[in-house]
């Protein structure tokens, strides 16, 4: 039995309706639950908890402290194809990496960053 699975991740974003619009029309999440000042969000097993901090420094002003995750899929190439076709900045585009894993990063509407990558081995 795995003890963790499912990641959640928690982000401040600037504009709540602006960010919820991004993950659901660029990255294909879909709307799980709506709460004063929060919206939850899911794409297969990642959940996305954005809370809107308006009054916070945004993702893009904090540099490499940006990044918050890693997520491991099945098909690198078709997710980063689909992302590109929706028109998501990337931070580094697709490619097999000597760590055996083919990976590319984006960066939402806020200037969060994540990586995706796909096992080789």
């Amino acid at each position: 039995m795995k003890n963790l699975f499912a990641p959640r991740y928690v982000l401040a974003v600037q504009n709540l309706a602006v960010s919820k619009d991004f993950y659901m029309k660029s990255l294909g999440f879909h709307l799980l639950n709506e709460y004063p000042g929060w919206t939850f969000l899911e794409r297969d097993n990642v959940v996305l908890m954005l809370g809107e901090c308006i009054d916070e420094k945004p993702a893009a002003q904090i540099g490499d402290h940006s990044y918050f995750a890693y997520i491991e899929v099945n098909d690198a190439s078709s997710l980063y194809q689909e992302f590109h076709e929706r028109g998501v900045s990337f931070i580094k585009t697709i490619r097999d990496e000597v760590w055996g894993m083919r990976e590319f990063g984006l960066k939402t509407v806020d200037g969060h960053r994540i990586m995706f990558g796909q096992d080789l081995t």
